[in-house]
């Protein structure tokens, strides 16, 4: 039989999927799951979004152009003037999803074996990203003890060869909700100035930031217009997972020319979800207002009934709508599987995805969960319970 390649070989399963025949198996023996383990959000969609799509008469669904409608584009660029980033239609590409925006990025300033510095945690999708891509992700440990806040600037300075082509964040931070400060970005954006390296920054949670905190975004950042490309996604800010819509932007026109030739190569990104996504950008304020003040809900019932359990530490997120949360187990991924397989209460169980996934580094995480506050509150506070429970029978 011919041989797979070994990059296939080597693509790493997501941590957060690869759990999914153990849930369909619990559901098919009537189980009930709380799922934790993934950021699909039960926030309805705007209407002014599924209402575009409703009412459309096309007769074609013919291709768009390969950077996106210049309409769309045009509207995007409005939107991030109002939120002080200063882009025109023409520093924006539209991508199938944030996802397709980060590899047409890594194809345009790396080639193989370059290296990308990423603070870990990461998304864990960035190492099937880096592995896709023929590059290699150089990890710097955060850490819960610090709410995962940046590392200092020095271990990101001592990591850089030639080989090393960007540095890469994910702010507000999945999967930790870390949010980074201007003061943080700053002093990033002088170590790329210095170095000449790009800065990566997948922005996907921009719009939920908590507790008065304000995101920062790179391409705020002066004096690396040329280094800066940012990543974003219709997904998690109006709920449109399924509509697949991203955008990569850059002030860097040879970036830019350069991620087109990418774009061109896969045609268009889809119709029908670039009409959903114009429209939503006519969403309210008041839609934001109430999603985050539901968030910030969540989040704080959330934390508050994990620290009632004895040996668990959580790091508390400003923004997006994760925590990482360290149990007093050896081995999360075990713990995971098992809360599917052989534990429920009266039919009920939950589903968490192990955070070791999230890092590079080998042996680290181990004991770590993320969460998704994506659930009501009394749903929450019902899994928590239930995890509570099953740590005092739990054996690793």
């Amino acid at each position: 039989m011919p041989n797979i390649s070994n990059k296939g070989a080597s693509m790493p399963e997501s941590p957060i999927r690869k759990l999914v025949p153990y849930a369909e198996n619990a559901i098919k023996e009537g189980k009930t799951i709380y799922h934790l383990n993934i950021g699909q959000p039960d926030i309805k969609t705007p209407e002014v979004a599924l209402n575009a799509v409703k009412n459309q008469s096309l007769e074609i669904l013919a291709y768009s152009r390969s950077e996106g409608s210049e309409a769309y584009r045009t509207k995007i660029a409005q939107y991030y003037q109002k939120n002080d980033i200063q882009v025109n239609h023409d520093d924006i590409i539209v991508t199938t999803g944030g996802s397709e925006a980060l590899l047409f990025a890594f194809g345009s300033i790396m080639d193989a074996d370059d290296e990308v510095i990423i603070p870990e945690p990461f998304y864990a999708n960035y190492n099937g990203f880096s592995t896709a891509s023929g590059i290699n992700i150089v990890p710097v440990i955060s850490k819960i003890e610090d709410n995962f806040a940046l590392p200092p600037i020095e271990e990101f300075e001592k990591l850089i060869t030639s080989k090393t082509k960007a540095i890469l964040i994910c702010n507000p931070g999945n999967p930790t909700g870390y949010l980074y400060s201007k003061e943080e970005i700053t002093k990033l954006a002088n170590l790329v100035k210095k170095h000449d390296l790009f800065l990566l920054a997948d922005e996907v949670y921009r719009e939920f930031a908590y507790d008065g905190h304000q995101h920062y975004s790179v391409m705020q950042a002066e004096g690396i217009e040329d280094h800066a490309i940012m990543i974003d996604s219709v997904s998690k800010r109006y709920s449109m997972c399924g509509a697949r819509v991203g955008c990569l932007v850059s002030k860097n026109k040879t970036v830019i020319q350069t991620a087109l030739k990418f774009a061109q190569a896969r045609l268009s990104p889809p119709t029908f979800a670039q009409i959903a996504s114009e429209a939503a950008l006519e969403t309210p304020q008041s839609y934001f207002d109430d999603v985050i003040e539901e968030y910030v809900e969540r989040r704080n019932t959330l934390i508050q009934e994990l620290e009632k359990i004895e040996g668990v530490k959580v790091a508390k997120p400003n923004g997006a709508f994760y925590c990482v949360v360290e149990l007093p187990i050896k081995n999360a991924d075990h713990f995971a599987q098992w809360l599917l397989e052989h534990f429920d209460i009266d039919g009920e169980t939950v589903m968490v995805a192990p955070a070791a996934g999230f890092y590079s580094t080998p042996n680290v995480g181990l004991n770590q969960i993320r969460i998704a506050y994506v659930l009501k509150k009394e749903s929450l506070i019902k899994a928590v319970s239930i995890i509570k429970k099953a740590l005092t029978v739990y054996k690793d």
